[in-house]
């Protein structure tokens, strides 16, 4: 967090200086590591192990939160007689089809009712919720607040006694996750971890909170969701979820990430993370909203988000007579990822792309690929400060280099248009804390270089005037846009505010709407995020307030805007006791107040104001009126936090340890190698994958590498490498090794090293460091290669890009890839040039006997 989030980093350190302890744990000493009380080294791509040891720990030593997991969490909650767990089928639960690559939820169910599923492979859960449909097209949706349960309620045992309750099938799960198998596994000494385990446990209860802070090391795997998803049962059970000073903080390597996933940037979600429709047969809105609306908490009124955002989208021309334009939003007909996209440029399918602040010819996984796709494609828009390597590598990309690709025959028009930097452009960054905060311009952009907004605005507004007048109903979409925001200055820049005021959402009369409470589903309101519905009300930026600390509270809610309602701890119900009181004086937040009648305290309650503690729902209610007095979890479909989930995840209702894609280890728990379910995209020559564990040819690449960020640059190095100063601080593509692994290997401090996987080979200057230690793991001496990934060809500061060595191999929730954990081999020198290169790639593979079917295996 140091290295890749200094100015979130410095709240950690006022912590600290005030008591809090610090634990970082990463295959590397880094910055944090360095600032911390306990730095745990462990193996990239063990982090399930590791949080699945604590979790045994927590459960083994009685060290839950009782009186918080028994009311809030559905650890009572009873499962059906036909679930089997991993430890029943070696690593794999009941339900899997090998054949399809995925499991069928409805062995994961709840005792007395049935459970859906709102995000993964959706066709059976449509099936199941609205009838048999037409042949349709394998589409997805990944909605949020999780699974939709059906009517009636779930059998439980409030004792925790029942041996199917979800707290006796997790206490099972996770028996053989003991810290000697964390040991074997993660590489992480038996006394390390029980510290760990210990500060955790003390620090959580009634009186204390402990928070996790994650990054892309726990999301940029096979089971990236799965970890979170481990993380959240831990802080489920300890209590620390919607409690000050607890929760899962989901660090954002750039300015807005989380803004793009609200708004969304995302092919699988609407804004407000509304699941995407899909092509299903003759689905209308109602249908729509049959099929994914929860039937408890506030997801039940998804039907208001959904009518206001096409009423945002489509105004007038949006009706209740043709379902407000329902039919307008585009369909998916299966993923759309950036991988399956670059696929379909390879295939010919995708003609056209975008790349606005992206360069995926050095900053994706296996960026050959990428490259090989932009060749393939008519025209390619490129969007950026600098002539990136995805503006250029049709002239100087490795392809051209090895021969591969001749410039003279690729046929891609290449347009590079300069993009304006956040100080030449009014506009708002959301946070790792949901935080709006709004930004003004300083500066006009020089020469002609344009803000996003001027782009998308322009660009819309002229394919608007040349489709003027069209009869073909496939313009009407276009043509019927809300299409008509002031424009101010001499480059007719749209004002941002006036886009946000969009977002923000209108009542009948066009006035601002100040809660997401307010929408309608009659087509009265417009709204283009749910959830930012607040952010301008009474006509007011909210984003843009900054009263300082001593001026208000330490919750700060004059300082920008959270989403939802300004809301800054999510589900802060759970803050207080069934009854209503604050767990303790130290950790009170909200809590309610018997004679006002409603819930009160330093933040914005997020539950419904007037509720008492006490108040059961009739049976038959729906949407919020079916919460309970003690349903804290509002967006869940049930009221309560999930250590178990029934339906949802297409790859699990636990987490379970399995081996990265490429891993020169077998997995110790289990016979099941790798993620069952996990995403391989289409075969093809240049992505191939290693043999892992026990398999022949495994020994070939014996080390684990792991990518990373650092402070002195970028991402994938469009902001930095052409920063003199910061090219000066990292001048070149480095790779870390220990002092031993450089032994081994013959490798000089300050020399080159040249690392090749089954994908790719790249070189790089050798940082010999004490950061990296060798682990112990499986009995075995491990060593770990660091590379950073911000490199390229072009700029000041210019090396190999370390992703040209990385697979694709997807996380199957989110389709995002595997990026922290891939075996390799590394030897002393320069890499070859040209042809050689690639031959020295095919050499690696043959020695390997690598084919197009290794590591595809279930």
């Amino acid at each position: 967090m140091a290295e890749c989030h200094p100015v979130g980093f410095q709240w950690v350190m006022e912590a600290k200086a005030r008591g809090a302890k610090l634990i970082h744990v990463d295959p590397r000493f880094t910055r944090t590591s360095a600032l911390a009380d306990a730095h745990v080294p462990l193996r990239a791509g063990s982090d399930i192990a590791f949080l699945g040891g604590i979790i045994n720990y927590v459960l083994a030593n009685e060290k839950y939160f009782r009186d918080y997991v028994v009311p809030y969490t559905n650890a009572s909650v009873i499962l059906t007689d036909e679930f089997r767990d991993t430890e029943d089928l070696d690593g794999v639960f009941s339900g899997l089809d090998p054949e399809k690559r995925g499991y069928d939820h409805r062995t994961w169910q709840y005792e007395g009712m049935e459970v859906q599923a709102a995000s993964g492979q959706r066709d059976m859960e449509y099936e199941d919720r609205v009838g048999p449909v037409e042949e349709a097209a394998r589409g997805e949706a990944h909605g949020s607040g999780g699974a939709a349960i059906g009517v009636g309620d779930p059998e439980r045992d409030p004792t925790l006694e029942h041996p199917r309750c979800v707290f006796q099938v997790l206490k099972r799960h996770y028996a053989r996750y003991t810290p000697e198998m964390v040991e074997r596994i993660c590489g992480v000494p038996r006394d390390q971890f029980l510290k760990v385990c210990e500060m955790v446990t003390e620090n959580s209860g009634r009186d204390r909170t402990t928070a996790f802070a994650y990054a892309v090391g726990w999301t940029q795997h096979t089971v990236g969701v799965q970890y979170i998803r481990a993380a959240s049962v831990l802080q489920g059970l300890l209590g620390n979820i919607g409690r000050p000073g607890g929760g899962i903080l989901a660090l954002r390597g750039h300015a807005s990430i989380q803004g793009s996933t609200d708004i969304p940037t995302l092919f699988n979600l609407l804004p407000g993370y509304i699941p995407m429709p899909h092509a299903h047969s003759n689905e209308d809105l109602d249908t729509f909203i049959q099929a994914e609306a929860a039937r408890k908490g506030f997801w039940g009124d998804m039907r208001s988000y959904m009518v206001s955002l096409l009423k945002a989208y489509w105004g007038d021309a949006a009706t209740a007579d043709n379902d407000y334009r329902f039919d307008y939003l585009p369909r998916l007909t299966g993923s759309h990822s950036t991988y399956e996209t670059s696929m379909a440029q390879i295939d010919g399918v995708c003609k056209g792309y975008f790349l606005m602040g992206e360069n995926p010819a050095v900053g994706s996984a296996n960026a050959k690929i990428q490259r090989l796709g932009m060749a393939n494609l008519d025209w390619l828009v490129v969007r950026d400060f600098s002539l990136i390597e995805s503006a250029t590598w049709w002239k100087d990309g490795p392809e051209i280099e090895s021969g591969e690709m001749r410039t003279e025959d690729i046929g891609t028009e290449v347009f590079f248009l300069p993009a304006a930097a956040h100080t030449e452009k009014d506009g708002s960054f959301t946070n790792t804390q949901r935080m709006l905060q709004w930004h003004h311009k300083a500066v006009e952009p020089a020469g002609d270089t344009r803000s996003d907004l001027w782009f998308m605005y322009h660009l819309g507004r002229l394919v608007r005037e040349r489709l003027a007048g069209s009869t073909d109903e496939m313009d009407r979409p276009v043509l019927d846009l809300t299409w008509d925001y002031p424009t101010k200055g001499e480059l007719a820049e749209p004002d941002a505010e006036a886009v946000l005021a969009e977002i923000n959402g209108r009542d009948a009369d066009g006035n601002p709407l100040s809660s997401y409470t307010q929408l309608k589903d009659d087509g009265s309101t417009s709204c283009g995020c749910w959830i930012y519905c607040g952010c301008y009300a009474d006509g007011v930026n909210q984003t843009a307030r900054r009263k300082p600390g001593k001026d208000q509270n330490w919750v700060a809610p004059e300082w920008g805007w959270a989403w939802p309602m300004n809301r800054r701890i999510l589900y802060n119900r759970a803050s207080a006791d069934p009854d209503g009181k604050p767990w303790s004086d130290r950790k009170a937040l909200v809590w309610w107040d018997a004679d006002e009648g409603k819930w009160t305290g330093h933040d914005v309650p997020d539950f419904i104001a007037d509720r008492p503690p006490d108040y059961k729902p009739p049976r038959d209610a729906t949407g919020p009126d079916a919460l309970a007095g003690n349903d804290p979890f509002i967006m869940q479909a049930d009221g309560k936090a999930w250590l178990y989930v029934p339906a949802g995840l297409t790859d699990g209702p636990l987490p379970t340890h399995y081996e990265p894609q490429d891993s020169p280890f077998q997995n110790a728990l289990y016979k099941q190698q790798r993620n069952p379910v996990r995403h391989l995209p289409a075969p093809h020559p240049d992505n191939r994958y290693a043999p892992s564990g026990t398999d022949p040819g495994a020994d070939v690449y014996p080390y684990v590498a792991t990518t990373y960020r650092l402070t002195e640059h970028h991402t994938a190095g469009g902001m930095s490498r052409w920063q003199p100063y910061l090219a000066e601080l990292q001048p070149e593509f480095f790779c870390e090794v220990s002092p031993e692994l450089a032994a081994e290997r013959s490798l000089k401090h300050g020399g080159w090293a040249t690392i090749v996987s089954p994908r790719g080979v790249v070189e790089a200057r050798v940082l010999v460091t004490e950061r990296m230690s060798p682990l112990t793991v499986d009995g075995r001496k491990l060593h770990q290669v660091g590379l950073p990934y911000h490199w390229g060809p072009n700029g000041y500061s210019r090396g190999d890009a370390a992703n040209e060595l990385l697979h694709l191999s997807l996380d199957p929730n989110t389709h995002i890839q595997e990026s922290k954990a891939l075996s390799v081999d590394i030897r002393p020198g320069r890499r070859p040039r040209g042809p050689a290169a690639t031959a020295l790639v095919r050499e690696y593979r043959q020695r390997a006997g690598i084919t197009e079917e290794t590591g595809t295996e279930l």
